[in-house]
Parts: structure tokens; C-alpha cells; sequence
């Protein structure tokens, strides 16, 4: 009774996986068996002969049609896991969510819903603090039809999960599924995770959130979009604007500074002349070698300060791909008294901040911008206050020059408000969802827009119509943010990447992937070069953007990250979050850390200068 049983397990086995072939020589050895049972020897004679591989083909069969086995092998180990030495357990855990999501959508897959429901339930909420979200999305799988027409589901099913681990921690999980034959758990490890192994002691729990990431169709998909080449440096417009002689610019803009001036301005320019020997004699100065910095106005790019004995190469000029509007003789000189007067930040000279808050807005405040000048404030609202919009203002964006807003809402509509006029000029319709996030770009015109409907459009102020449409998020797209010179745009999702598009070919060209969590703001700093993204979870990375790597995370506060903001000359980076403080950190020692740092997981290179605590106020702008 036992060898029919076996043989109709092998038989089923090789029907399911399309091996007809073998299926037709396995069913000619069962007839000729029949025929002479005596001479025959067939495959199931030599596994009765082996009680453990007759006990394992019977329990792999099994687990094809009893639910039970998912819940059983699922309970056992993660009992096992939580039991294991504390100097392990933590790498041990890693293991359990992937086992876990992937046991529920099997059951899903195989018909089981009940049984799988009850399995999600179960075990729900070991996983509930850090991944609420894809547990949120997962419960919406009701049908096997949903694991396919689900791009989250599906991508998962399709996707590999990179789990970091030891070389101990990784033989006691083999001992384990090899001590208690659990096959069903032992076939979705193998199917669904693939462990980087590492000799030595196991990682620092505070690695977690390295230790974890998608590979396989998703990260190896990044990896080669990541490959494609990128002009990161700042556009030649506003690198002229910043890099040009003084008395060049205003010999350019007209000869506007009366002769006393433009000696003061030869006096300054031998001031960097000198400046910048120095620095590049002495090869351990921390000041940057100009002190010209960025112009928020026009949206121009400074010169990153330089770290401790290194020498970083300046960002070189590129064409933007735009039609760029060009910038008035009056404005231009307007920019220029601003760089004259501004004063250099540092790790040694903090920023001032001037602090505005919304009073009695009884949770109501959905978004604040603050126009370049600091001279404009203006909040979005759940009574949809800007009026016009017919739902909540998710989003408020003001142009360079401050002469125009842009307002976003649940409406699916975004609108241009003419501040002078205080009306409403222009309704852009496009989107079909809400719409999360709009910016300006850094020279105005051009606008990015991100919506729920999972793509970022790009419009200009004189079309109603969207220029570009970029898709490929898989779920809605929460933020955006132009690159320094025109020519890329960033985008922040819920699906835990941040993407990096070309605005020309509307091609995805960069995939950035490490967050735990969804993306809520993002910042570039002024030469290019960096990019900042913050998250549900009140985690910062700090990315390069040649690359797509992650140079390092920032870690400290305790909430969502509202809101990110680099200084003119790129060497601090400000963080706005709902924990009700702002932080400031030092990007020079962040992005600059030696790669043994790195490695070894120490925590003292997340450099943060200062906290600046509200009272009670969470930070929705800066």
C-alpha cells in the first residue's frame, strides 16, 4: 500500500512539473512491473529501502494538498528561532519574514484561503512594526488571480530575498531544517532567499536594515539600470554664475557696479585666488576652495566643502537638456549681492533658524513651502483652504523667483497661483489619483508632479497637457525632486526605492534600494553629487548618485522625515520630522567616511552637529 502511494506522489511530482519525458519512462517501468513483479526493480523499490527518503517524498507531496504543514513548519521555527543564543538571533529573525510572506501567498496560490487568512493572522504581527506597510498590501490578496494582477505580490513571488548572515548562524539554521525534515520550510528558503554568508562574528543588530533586501528580478534589474552612465555636475548656467570672476559677471550683466564695487569684487576674487592655494598646498583645509555659494533664487550649485585630507574634484559642467528660461539683468544682480553677503556655513558655524508655526490648525496643516527669499509662507490644508481645489492640499511648491505657487491636491488636479494677484491662473489635469507631490524645478517653468496612480508627470507652466509620463514604481509615488541641473528628476515611493529618471528620454536610469520603509522627502545637494532621502521610519541615507549606492544612512530621529534641505555650499544637511525636531548634519564626514568605517558597522560616522527640539511642533518645512 505504501510503494502505490509513493508511486503516485512521484507520478504527480513529475505530471505538475511538465517532465513528460520522464513521466513516460517512469509509467513504462510501473507497467512492466505489473508484468513481472519479481524481476522488475523500480525507483519506488530502492526508496522503501530508505525509510528517510520515503518519509521525504511522502512529506513533500503532502505539502502540496495539507495546509496544516505551513503553519506547523512556520510555528516551529520561528519557536526554534526566538529560542536561539542572543548573540545569534537577531541574523536568525531576518529569515522569518520572507518564510512568512511567502507561506501565506502559497496557500493563496494553492486555493487555501481560509487556512491562509488564518495563518496571516496568526503570525501578523511579529512583522507588524517593521513592515506594517507590505502587511497592509498583502491582506488585500484575497484570490490566486490577486498574486498576479498585484504588481507588489507578484514582484515578491518573482524576487529573491539577500539576507546577510554568519557562517555559524547560518549552519545552525541548516542543522535545524535538516534535524526536523521540515521540507515545506526548507523548499520556500530555498526558492525565495539567498544568504550572503560571511565568516567571523555575526553583524550588529544596527546592520538590520542593511542586511535585508530584494534580489534576483528586482535588484538585478537594478543593478544593471545602475550602470548607465549619468552627468551628475550642475548645469553651465549657474556653474558659470557661481565659477565666473566677479567683475566678469557684472561686465555680462551690464557694468551695474560703479568702480569702488567692482574693486571690492577684485579684491574678493584675490582673496579665493589665495584661499585656494592654500587649501591646495596644505591638502588638510576644511573650508571649501570658493565662497561663492548657490544661489537658492536661481537654483544654481555651489561648491561642496571639502573633507579632511582629501581633495574632491570639482563638479564638472553639463548642457541641460531643458530649454532653460533665461534669467533678467536685474535678477542677476540681485544674485550676486545675495553670494556677496551671504556667510559660509560649516560643522564650526551653525545656521540661525527662524522658526514659523501654523497656531490652531487642529491637525489640519497637510503641507507648508516657503518661498527662496524667506519672505512667503504658505500651507496646504484638509478643508482644501487654497481656493479652487475641491479636496486636501497635499502639496505647496513655490517658483525661484517667488512670483508663482504651485498647489497639489486629492482632487487629482494641480494648480498656479499667481502670488502677486493672489488668484488662481492655470488647473493642470492629468493625474487620476491624488496628487502627493509637486516641485518646481530649479529654474522655474518646469514642474515634476507625483500621484497616487504610481507615476511622476512633467509639465511646463504654458501646457495643460503633461510633457512626460514616468512609470515604473510599483506602488504610489509620495515625493519628487529635480536634479541641480535640470536634467533628472528623483523620486521617492512607497514601494521603498527611490528612482532617478532621465527628463529627456523619461527613462528610469538609476534605482535606489535600502529603505525599510516608504519614502517622504528627498534632497540634493548643491553640486550633484549627493542625494538625501528620508522615511516613514525616520531613517536618512545618503546616496551617491554616480553609482546608486548608499554612502551612508543617518540615523536619530524617532518619526517620519517631513522634509530635507542641504545648505548653499552642500556641507550640512538639515531634517525636518514629525518627532517635532529639526537635526543638522555634517555631510562633509558622512559622505566622506574611510571604507573601514564602513565595513565594521560603527556608528560614530552618523555625524549629527545639532537637534533642535519644537515644543510640541512636528517640522513640515524647511
Amino acid at each position: 500500500m505504501e510503494e502505490e502511494v509513493l508511486d503516485k506522489a512521484v507520478f504527480m511530482y513529475l505530471k505538475k512539473k511538465g517532465f513528460t519525458q520522464t513521466e513516460q519512462i517512469f509509467q513504462q517501468e510501473q507497467q512492466s512491473k505489473n508484468k513481472n513483479s519479481s524481476s522488475s526493480i523500480n525507483a519506488t523499490d530502492v526508496s522503501l529501502s530508505d525509510p528517510d527518503l520515503a518519509k521525504q517524498i511522502l512529506t513533500f507531496s503532502q505539502s502540496e494538498s495539507i495546509p496544516a504543514l505551513y503553519h506547523d513548519g512556520y510555528s516551529k521555527l520561528r519557536s526554534w528561532t526566538y529560542s536561539s543564543l542572543d548573540l545569534y538571533k537577531h541574523e536568525l529573525l531576518r529569515v522569518l519574514y520572507p518564510v512568512f510572506i511567502h507561506c501565506f501567498m502559497d496557500l493563496i496560490a494553492k486555493g487555501h484561503l481560509q487556512e491562509a487568512r488564518t495563518f496571516f493572522n496568526s503570525f501578523r504581527e511579529d512583522h507588524e512594526m517593521m513592515h506594517s506597510r507590505d502587511l497592509t498590501k498583502l491582506e488585500g490578496v484575497l484570490s490566486p488571480s490577486h498574486l498576479e494582477e498585484m504588481e507588489f505580490a507578484h514582484s515578491l513571488r518573482q524576487s529573491k530575498v539577500n539576507i546577510k548572515i554568519c557562517q555559524y548562524s547560518y549552519e545552525l539554521l541548516l542543522q535545524y531544517l535538516h534535524k526536523t525534515q521540515s521540507i515545506t520550510m526548507l523548499g520556500i528558503i530555498n526558492e525565495h532567499i539567498n544568504f550572503q554568508v560571511s565568516p567571523g562574528q555575526p553583524s550588529s543588530i544596527s546592520d538590520d536594515a542593511e542586511a535585508f533586501s530584494l534580489v534576483g528580478s528586482g535588484q538585478d534589474a537594478a543593478n544593471l539600470i545602475n550602470q548607465k552612465e549619468i552627468h551628475w555636475g550642475v548645469s553651465q548656467s549657474c556653474s558659470l554664475l557661481l565659477e565666473d570672476s566677479l567683475e566678469e559677471r557684472l561686465d555680462k550683466a551690464g557694468g551695474l557696479l560703479s568702480d569702488s564695487e567692482k574693486t571690492e569684487g577684485d579684491a574678493k576674487e584675490g582673496d579665493l585666488d589665495e584661499n585656494k592655494k592654500k587649501s591646495t598646498e596644505g591638502g588638510k583645509q576644511g573650508g571649501p576652495l570658493k565662497k561663492l555659494k548657490k544661489d537658492k533664487v536661481a537654483g544654481a550649485a555651489g561648491k561642496g566643502a571639502r573633507g579632511e585630507g582629501e581633495k574632491a574634484s570639482a563638479a564638472p559642467r553639463v548642457k541641460p537638456e531643458l530649454t532653460l528660461p533665461t534669467i533678467p539683468t536685474d535678477v542677476e544682480h540681485s544674485i550676486l549681492e545675495d553670494l556677496r553677503n551671504r556667510v559660509q556655513l560649516s560643522n564650526s558655524t551653525l545656521p540661525s533658524v527662524s522658526f514659523y508655526t501654523f497656531i490652531n490648525t487642529h491637525n489640519g496643516l497637510n503641507c507648508s513651502s516657503i518661498s527662496h527669499d524667506g519672505s512667503l509662507v504658505a500651507g496646504g490644508f484638509s478643508d482644501s483652504s487654497l481656493k479652487g481645489h475641491s479636496g486636501p492640499v497635499y502639496s505647496a511648491s513655490f517658483s525661484p523667483l517667488g512670483d508663482f505657487l504651485l498647489s497639489s491636491s486629492s482632487d487629482s488636479t494641480i494648480r498656479l497661483w499667481s502670488t502677486k494677484f493672489n488668484a488662481n491662473i492655470v488647473c493642470y489635469k492629468g493625474h487620476n489619483y491624488p496628487v502627493w507631490d509637486v516641485q518646481f524645478s530649479p529654474f522655474g517653468h518646469y514642474f515634476a508632479s507625483a500621484s497616487h496612480d504610481r507615476t511622476v508627470r512633467i509639465w511646463s507652466m504654458d501646457r495643460i497637457q503633461p510633457l512626460r509620463i514616468l512609470a515604473g514604481h510599483l506602488s504610489d509615488v509620495d515625493c519628487v525632486q529635480w536634479h541641480m541641473n535640470c536634467n533628472y528628476i528623483a523620486t521617492g515611493s512607497s514601494d521603498k526605492t527611490v528612482r532617478l529618471w532621465d527628463v529627456q528620454s523619461g527613462e528610469c536610469i538609476r534605482i535606489f534600494i535600502g529603505h525599510r520603509s516608504m519614502i517622504l522627502s528627498l534632497a540634493m545637494s548643491p553640486d550633484g553629487r549627493y542625494m538625501a532621502s528620508g522615511d516613514e521610519d525616520g531613517t536618512i541615507m545618503m546616496w551617491d548618485v554616480s553609482n546608486g549606492r548608499c554612502v551612508t544612512p543617518l540615523v536619530g530621529h524617532t518619526s517620519c522625515v517631513w522634509s530635507l534641505a542641504f545648505s548653499c555650499e552642500g556641507s550640512l544637511l538639515a531634517s525636518g520630522s514629525a518627532d517635532s525636531t529639526v537635526k543638522l548634519w555634517d555631510v562633509n564626514t558622512s559622505a566622506k567616511m574611510p571604507k573601514s568605517e564602513e565595513t565594521s558597522g560603527n556608528t560614530n560616522r552618523l555625524r549629527s552637529l545639532k537637534t533642535l527640539p519644537t515644543k510640541s511642533t512636528p517640522v513640515y518645512a524647511l
